[in-house]
Formats: structure tokens, sequence, C-alpha cells
């Protein structure tokens, strides 16, 4: 093996778990394009592994261009409501995926991809990198709360940013020499808890289903004498937790792990579900990149 100071570096791709603020990483992903990056090594985190797997299958343009023509009524129409395991099964979306954009083992993707999991039964850090494309991102997106977990192997599998939200040390293990992190977590704190609820919610509460639910979890605390405070909907509890538990985890495993640039897309307003958003984080994603163009022309990556 030569040198690494003789050859090109292998730079690992690292895309990190944020739901809808997912869509970001295809903004990373184009802003790196035209400054001349093309990762060797791409992996990710729950949504980062959806993405990172279009990217691998090679079919990243024409996913682009279903996500950004997804409205309100497509989002629910991939929601298969339950309360056993997680309030949406996924399986539409998953079968959607399948039929779409075909299925294929990973080790035949055109460059190593690997997404992260979480072993519910011993809390292990499960790293999917053979077999099916689909099901290993089906196990990594699995929220909890949100998406039920599923059977891998012996492995009852649950989302991956439960223990490595931005996995800086999957890609590390393989082989990447240069790593770049997109965290899309880093401006969440309080995110719900600070600002006034909008008149008009921006998540998916104009069908009829999703205010029911939102009603049913939401309640009224009345303070002494004067006051009514309205408490957020279990949604917005379930999102700020999931975000204050993923901020802490990737800053605690960066300090150990620290890769060699992080790109951190500001997507604070989007909420949970809003899968709907998809051109803001899309272009949320390129002005995050863009701003790292300096930093990586230092390292000799990008072109000016």
């Amino acid at each position: 093996m030569q040198p690494l100071s003789q050859r090109k570096p292998r730079i690992g791709l690292v895309l990190g778990s944020g739901a809808a603020r997912g869509w970001a990483h295809i903004g990373v992903i184009r802003a790196l394009e035209e400054h001349g990056i093309a990762p060797d090594i791409i992996c990710g985190t729950s949504i980062g592994a959806l993405v990172g797997a279009t990217y691998g299958l090679g079919v990243l343009d024409d996913f682009e261009a279903w996500v950004r023509g997804l409205g309100i009524k497509d989002v629910v129409s991939f929601m298969d409501l339950r309360l056993d395991g997680g309030m949406l099964k996924g399986e539409r979306l998953m079968d959607f995926f399948r039929r779409t954009f075909q299925d294929r083992p990973i080790e035949e993707l055109k460059l190593p991809f690997g997404a992260v999991a979480t072993s519910l039964h011993t809390g292990a850090e499960i790293w999917l990198r053979t077999g099916s494309t689909v099901d290993a991102v089906r196990a990594s997106i699995a929220l909890p709360g949100l998406f039920s977990p599923v059977w891998h192997g012996e492995h009852l599998l649950a989302d991956g940013g439960l223990v490595n939200p931005v996995p800086v040390s999957l890609a590390r293990a393989m082989g990447a020499e240069i790593l770049i992190a997109v965290d899309l977590n880093a401006d969440l704190f309080g995110r719900h808890f600070n600002k006034p609820a909008p008149a008009q919610p921006q998540t998916l509460v104009g069908h009829e289903w999703m205010q029911k639910l939102q009603r049913n979890l939401s309640a009224w605390l009345p303070e002494p004498e004067t006051e009514t405070r309205r408490l957020p909907s279990m949604l917005d509890v379930l999102a700020s937790s999931i975000n204050i538990m993923q901020v802490r985890i990737t800053r605690s495993r960066m300090v150990g792990e620290p890769p060699d640039v992080v790109i951190t897309p500001r997507l604070a307003q989007l909420g949970l579900l809003d899968f709907h958003r998809a051109r803001q984080a899309i272009e949320e994603g390129a002005r995050a990149a863009k701003a790292a163009i300096p930093t990586l022309v230092e390292l000799g990556l990008a072109k000016t």
C-alpha cells in the first residue's frame, strides 16, 4: 500500500440520524459533488442510512426527485398506524422502496456501505454490512415509539441513533482515512419547548387521524387560579426526548472519535415527521456543506 502522502486518502461520508431533517443529506452530497468530492465509503444511522443506501444503489437522482415531490398526503399514506411496538409499522414505506428502487445485497453496492442499528435485547451496537440493503435500512430507521422494531436473525433491532447517531466509528472501521460527518441534531435542544406553538403547526396535523392523535396525546395543566399552560403533545415530548439523547450521545462519542470535518445543517424548525418539507432540508444541507468547503480545500480534498 502506498503511503497516505502519495495517494488519495479514502474519504468516508458519515450521515447522521435526524428523521425528516435527513433530507438535508441529499443537499450535502450534491454540494460535495459540485466541489469534486466523492466518498469512497458511506455509512449512516437511521435516515442517514436510507439516504446513504440510495447513493450506494446508484439511484440518488431518482430518490431526490421522489423526495422533492412528497406532499402531506403522500407522507400520511405511508403511515400504517398501530400502537404495539411502535406507532407506525414502516412497512408501507419500505414496500414502496423495494418496488421503486431495486434492492441489492450490500456487498454488491457501488461502494462500501454500512448501517447502524441497536439490539433491544443486549443494547449492543449492530453494524449491518451484508445482506439486503432495504432490510438493513429498515432496521436502522426503527425509531422507538414511532417505527416498530424488526427481527434480524436473533436480534430485535431498533434505530441506530440510540447508540451511535453519527457513526464515525463505523466509517473508520471500514477503512476511511478522512472522515466527513453530517450531524443533523446540533441545534435542537429545547426546540419544542422554548418557542410558542404556531397557530397552524407545520407537522402532519392537517389530516383527521393525526389531529385526533395529537388531541388524544395532549393535555392541559391549569396553573393556580390565573393561568392555563398547554403541555406539548406526546409526539413533541418524544421528539424532544430523542433529540436530547442523540445530541448528548453524539457529543460524547465525537470527543473520543472526532471526524476531520463536521457539517451541521440548521434545521431545528423541522418537526419529526415533516418529510414533505424536503426542499427546505435539501437547500440547508447544501448551504451547510458549502460552508465547510474551505476546510476541505485545506485538507486537499475539494476544488475551490
